[in-house]
């Protein structure tokens, strides 16, 4: 089983000496109850994770009432396996399955129709010229020197105006947004109609024609590509300029645990604010840890397995039982009011406790590596002693050196709910890198002792493709001053409140540098 091959690959290192007395812990531990999201969280993910996490903690989210030291002695699992499906997981994968492919064929779609746009318009200078050579060669006019600098000014305009369109549009798409760009479609609709009208009146007064004066036809393609390149600088206005100056103010809040950041947005629509906002929210925003929020759901559902009503009358008719429940419930609540009143004496002690464990093994944790690492430098130095061909890569000193930091790594991640966001392959990548660059102990330590930006972990915590933008506005609008909308994720929600900048009016003050001057006299004379 999967808990199995991790306890027999990992825990190996950890120690039975404080197994005698946790027994009672773990018996008390099993007969908590459950609640019922513990189950329902365990869901089946189409992109697994690469790597087994660590301690053998195969799902994302901790159970609720999960012992802490539940690597070290949990031999087998039994029950509902976790990766069973049910019809609702069959549904939801289908359609996962069904969303992706239709969000890859427009991907696809649009990038197609966008490459034969382009070529249609690089073509069709060149069509232009070329066409009356093809058609009626021997009425044609030579033109001579003119037409040669018409030619050069044509390729280089050409050159210019492909390298600008490779710079501005040839670019990896950042995210799939859920409806059309607007400006982008403007400006589609613009090229074609300019290219559509230039084909008209060429067809109409050039080729109908055949008109001789093959210079004014040089320069009527000359002045296409001077239009092309004028609808090339409009683009760059409104898609790279037009949102730069900071116009609204947004307060972007995590549903979950309350965390708020701030961020200044220009003219944008909601869904390019929407992509702006979650490209800062995976850097400035710490790794969302469902694990940490459960303490309130276990200490509420304690609460309410404590009480208990008794019906001392024996069963009755249903008018009975629907005011015996009635009765019930508003018994429980009363009770539940008494107990308000010590509640946050637990809650006091509880989060007491938690930080005591946290400082202490965070204590064995930090002695425990800064040992690690001076046992580097001691091989270090026998290393330097050795013939080249014996000298250890730092992957087999990180590995040499991993499981005597194991133990207290594993403990500290344990307490601090962690232990699904590191695996023990990453930690020893994170470790080689460490000794790679020779970096010190408290620099190996930071990423385990701060929860950091989503970006630092692996690809699995970046929930890709897994957004839903809501929104009452039509995403395509602008934003407003009040404009609020969501960013729903799988676990947590970000909502998003945009404020417009105030006008800021700034007045000049004038002081006459005149008006500082004073003199200082002094008498000659003092007082006896």
């Amino acid at each position: 089983m999967d808990t199995e091959s991790t306890y027999s690959g990992y825990s190996y290192y950890s120690g039975r000496s404080r197994g005698s007395h946790r027994h009672g812990e773990r018996s008390r531990d099993r007969h908590k109850p459950r609640s019922k999201d513990s189950r329902s969280e365990k869901s089946v993910t189409i992109n697994a994770p690469p790597a087994e996490p660590l301690l053998g903690d195969s799902s994302v989210r901790a159970e609720e009432t999960q012992d802490d030291n539940w690597g070290e002695t949990t031999t087998a699992v039994t029950g509902t396996s976790e990766h069973s499906l049910s019809q609702e997981d069959i549904v939801r994968i289908t359609k996962d399955l069904e969303d992706s492919v239709g969000l890859d064929c427009r991907r696809y779609l649009t990038l197609t129709l966008a490459a034969a746009v382009g070529l249609a318009v690089f073509l069709t200078p060149l069509a232009f010229l070329v066409l009356p050579h093809l058609l009626w060669p021997e009425r044609l006019q030579a033109c001579g020197t003119a037409c040669e600098g018409l030619f050069l000014s044509v390729a280089f305009k050409l050159l210019i105006l492909l390298l600008a369109v490779w710079a501005l549009f040839f670019r990896a798409p950042r995210a799939g947004l859920p409806r059309v760009a607007v400006f982008r479609a403007l400006l589609a609709a613009l090229v074609l109609l300019l290219v559509v009208a230039y084909w008209l009146f060429y067809g109409v007064r050039i080729l109908d024609s055949q008109d001789e004066n093959y210079q004014g036809i040089v320069l009527y393609a000359v002045s296409l590509v001077d239009a092309l390149l004028f609808v090339h600088y409009l683009a760059v206005v409104l898609l790279e300029l037009r949102h730069l100056q900071p116009s609204f103010s947004v307060c972007v809040t995590r549903s979950t645990d309350g965390e708020i950041r701030q961020y200044n947005l220009g003219q944008l629509s909601i869904q390019r604010a929407a992509l702006a906002i979650l490209e800062n929210y995976y850097r400035d925003f710490a790794v969302h840890n469902p694990a940490l929020l459960t303490a309130s759901k276990s200490r509420a559902a304690k609460h309410l397995a404590g009480l208990k009503v008794y019906n001392v009358d024996g069963p009755g008719n249903n008018a009975a039982a629907a005011g015996l429940a009635h009765s019930q419930s508003r018994a429980m609540i009363a009770a539940a009011a008494r107990r308000r009143d010590t509640s946050h004496n637990e809650l006091y002690y509880e989060e007491a406790e938690h930080e005591r464990r946290v400082r202490k093994r965070r204590a064995r944790l930090v002695v425990a590596v800064e040992e690690a690492f001076t046992h580097i430098k001691r091989l270090q130095e026998d290393e330097q002693k050795k013939a080249p061909g014996d000298v250890m890569d730092p992957r087999e000193a990180a590995q040499a050196i991993f499981p005597s930091m194991a133990r207290a790594l594993q403990k500290y991640l344990r307490t601090t709910k962690q232990q699904h966001c590191h695996s023990m392959e990453s930690i020893q990548q994170h470790l080689a890198f460490c000794v790679t660059n020779n970096m010190t102990p408290k620099a190996f330590l930071e990423s385990y002792l701060t929860a950091g930006p989503t970006m630092q972990y692996g690809r699995e915590r970046w929930l890709a493709r897994q957004w839903t933008l809501i929104s009452e506005a039509s995403v395509t609008s602008g934003l407003k001053d009040g404009s609020v909308f969501l960013l729903k994720c799988l676990d947590f929600s970000l909502v998003v409140t945009a404020k417009k900048i105030p006008y800021i009016q700034l007045s000049e003050e004038y002081i006459d540098p005149k008006s500082h001057k004073f003199v200082l006299r002094l008498q000659s004379e003092t007082s006896v």
